[in-house]
């Protein structure tokens, strides 16, 4: 079973440090210090406890982001790198789902993943999420990306 907790300063550092081989090379984050000068994601201020981290016993194996929108839930996920494929995703998705349901009764989740990601899409399939219409292309903070918006049934 997992436990989650607002994101602490000592998780952020960690999450920092994961690096994700091959193809998700593109996940891996600047470090610390970069992202506190540029208030990236989790240590933009106005956004900082949007974010919680889950752990199996003592082992840090995710985190995700919850941002209300005016009628939607937008949830993103990160899965620690040794821990990718072994459906913590899943664990986390649930989890998070379930607040934001108790939270926000009236506003459907949706998420977003880029489209070459088979790994995540099938994650959020098995934790409920549809892809909803065609692929799109955004610009990110690591760059220009072809996604889907997937959302939760």
């Amino acid at each position: 079973m997992l436990t989650t907790r607002i994101m602490t300063d000592d998780d952020k550092r960690e999450v920092c440090n994961w690096k994700y081989s091959g193809e998700y090379e593109i996940y891996n984050m600047p470090t610390y210090d970069e992202m506190v000068e540029k208030e990236f994601a989790f240590l933009n201020l106005k956004r900082q406890n949007n974010y919680n981290t889950y752990f199996d016993k003592e082992t840090c194996v995710g985190f995700t982001n919850v941002l209300e929108e005016e009628k939607e839930i937008f949830i993103g996920i990160g899965v620690t790198p040794n821990y990718c494929g072994q459906g913590y995703g899943q664990a986390m998705l649930k989890i998070v789902i379930e607040k934001c349901r108790k939270l926000y009764p009236n506003k459907p989740h949706y998420l977003k993943v880029r489209s070459w990601n088979k790994r995540a899409i099938t994650c959020y399939q098995k934790a409920g999420f549809v892809i909803d219409g065609d692929e799109f292309v955004q610009e990110t903070s690591i760059g220009v990306g072809t996604f889907y918006r997937m959302i939760h049934q």
